[in-house]
């Protein structure tokens, strides 16, 4: 296969480097961690700009004090990163806790301005963050809630049944930008051509998405995105984009003080300083894996390279799994719009006990639903669960490796 160097990366070596996690060492193996879908490791960058900032800039913002302004600069640089990061405009960024909670806080504020009966599209391959802020409105207001289906056999959207579910009273197609579960990448932009041509808003979940694929918020056709920064080798928080004249209209929850333009209208309290700092930061650390230059344009080129390095990955991973005995893969094979993360499950086993199995090899992995409840009980593994593997920058081929002689050394049921 060829190499992250070949791929127009720095070497998989150079990138190792920045990541003291790696260094760790389980019952005599060093740890692969294959655990990004669920949070990648941090650079020690990303690491020493949060603890910078504690140290020698901690404040509250907005006063005339040395570390206060020191704190709306930094802020501010953070917003500048995540807006060439998604391809919007500073004004345009929202911080938060996580997705889940700015999800929340978005769906009541559009909901505000909806009546019952008003309907909301979405999906039976998403993490549930992006489909109970929409049921919760089911209970709250009345609003009705409808599903694209997943085809279980591929773990991809029937786009098919997207017009059917579209009528005069759809006011938002919720939609993942990829399955975290499984990889599936989905046809947002032609989700979104036909939400609109109904009248309704797109929300976009891009956790699984942003890792993987440089977001361009107008080439995906959404009016609001959200993603976090710890699937990014950032800290933990959440960020949301929105179109500004949409967030500038929305009856959002907030104090009467507080700011009411856009994005600090939907900031409520005093945010995490730290983790905003360190997302800015995550920014930086994946433009600089393609050299120097203008932040986007190295964006760009980093992305395109990890796409190529991560394609490589899976499909080694792909057909060393599927060559195991009992072994069952789940979502669209190599050469499909899809990520680096493979879901299998293990023929009698259950899912946590084979990442257990695989942890005492040093090999980490995540089990279970991931959240994407709807899609493993499609699949049939809700009582039991499936394993998620997932490339990240910092994956090698030996690890792959070793993933597979794990899984091959596990006793079938």
């Amino acid at each position: 296969m060829s190499s992250s160097r070949e791929a127009g990366l720095l070497p998989v070596e150079a990138i190792r480097a920045h990541f003291p996690a790696l260094e760790r060492r389980d019952n005599g193996h060093p740890v692969a961690y294959f655990d990004g879908p669920g949070g990648t490791q941090v650079p020690r960058a990303v690491a020493d700009a949060v603890v910078d900032y504690l140290l020698r800039h901690n404040a509250n913002t907005h006063w005339r004090y040395p570390t206060s302004e020191e704190t709306d600069a930094l802020l501010a640089g953070a917003r500048n990163a995540m807006a060439d990061s998604l391809g919007g405009d500073s004004s345009e960024i929202v911080f938060g806790a996580n997705m889940t909670t700015l999800t929340f806080h978005v769906a009541r504020a559009l909901a505000r301005g909806w009546r019952a009966g008003e309907e909301v599209v979405v999906t039976e391959l998403d993490h549930h963050a992006n489909v109970d802020p929409w049921r919760a409105l089911e209970r709250e207001k009345g609003i009705v809630v409808k599903a694209i289906p997943v085809l279980p056999e591929s773990a991809q959207l029937d786009l098919e049944a997207l017009p059917r579910l579209l009528t005069r009273r759809t006011r938002l197609v919720a939609v993942g930008g990829a399955s975290n579960a499984v990889g599936t990448i989905n046809d947002v932009a032609r989700v979104a051509a036909a939400a609109h041509a109904s009248g309704a808003l797109v929300f976009v979940d891009a956790v699984h998405y942003a890792p993987h694929v440089l977001v361009d918020v107008k080439a995906l056709g959404a009016d609001l995105l959200a993603c976090s920064p710890y699937k990014f080798y950032g800290p933990h928080a959440g960020v949301l984009w929105g179109r500004r004249e949409l967030l500038e209209s929305l009856d959002v929850p907030k104090l009467r003080p507080a700011p009411d333009e856009a994005p600090f209208r939907f900031e409520t309290g005093t945010q995490n300083h730290e983790g905003i700092v360190g997302t800015g930061a995550a920014v930086d650390f994946l433009a600089s894996l393609s050299g120097t230059g203008e932040r986007r344009a190295s964006l760009v080129r980093t992305f395109s390279a990890l796409q190529a390095w991560g394609d490589a990955l899976l499909r080694r991973m792909w057909d060393g799994l599927g060559a195991i005995p009992g072994v069952s893969l789940y979502g669209p094979p190599p050469g499909s719009p899809r990520t680096p993360t493979v879901a299998f499950a293990v023929k009698g086993r259950d899912s946590g006990d084979v990442a257990a199995a695989l942890a005492r090899r040093g090999v980490y992995v995540s089990h279970g639903d991931f959240y994407a409840t709807t899609l493993i009980s499609r699949l049939g593994h809700a009582a039991d669960g499936l394993v998620r593997a997932g490339c990240a920058c910092y994956t090698t081929a030996e690890e792959v490796d070793r993933l597979v002689a794990g899984v091959r050394e596990i006793p079938r049921g």
